[in-house]
């Protein structure tokens, strides 16, 4: 963890809204074991012989345990959620701010130096199934932030860092999620430029 990054549970701040987010797994994949000893169980109860209890437990415990593991690892570390000031990469967090340039996609046969840099967060590499977008951080260092809708991500990830880059803060939201200075600025005030 460079001085550019945080463990996520740090410090709690107004980060503002949730631009984007992926969760890095699924919990319906812990259903994959019961369905594949029900099928076992099925073809058991219908067919001569002793059902096997003991092995359809065992194997049931061992397919639902190491798929709650596999899917909590996942969710903690191959999550992706980018807000209007900072991103999270796993159990990493860093601030828009410490990001000093996004590169753009390289549509060349020739890699880019920022394809071959290590991930952002606790990960060496770009997660299986995800795509990198090239960041350099203010410290210099030249790092792969990374999703699966690698489209999408690059583009929220280019106007946050963009709006925060201009010293827009994180946008004010009421309860009823408008924001409360919508109302206002509806006639230019004496003197205001409303030119495009």
């Amino acid at each position: 963890m460079t001085d550019d990054t945080r463990k996520a549970g740090g410090p709690d701040r107004e980060s503002g809204e949730v631009l984007f987010y992926e969760p890095g797994g699924s919990w319906w994949v812990i259903l994959i074991g019961p369905v594949l000893v029900g099928a076992v169980l099925a073809l058991e109860i219908f067919s001569p012989g002793p059902v096997h209890w003991p092995v359809l437990i065992v194997f049931l415990v061992l397919l639902v345990g190491f798929s709650l593991v596999q899917v909590s690892a996942a969710r903690r570390h191959v999550s992706v959620e980018l807000t209007e000031t900072t991103l999270r990469q796993g159990a990493v967090t860093t601030d828009l701010a410490d990001i000093e340039k996004i590169f753009p996609p390289n549509n060349s046969p020739t890699p880019e130096d920022w394809e071959s840099a290590p991930a952002l967060g606790e990960l060496h590499g770009v997660p299986r199934r995800r795509k990198g977008v090239g960041v350099r951080l203010k410290s210099g260092k030249l790092a792969q932030a990374w999703a699966r809708d690698v489209a999408r991500f690059r583009s929220e990830l280019t106007q946050a860092h963009t709006a925060v880059r201009m010293g827009l803060g994180p946008s004010r939201r009421t309860e009823s999620g408008k924001n409360p200075d919508s109302g206002k600025g509806s006639e230019p005030e004496k003197g205001q430029d409303t030119a495009e």
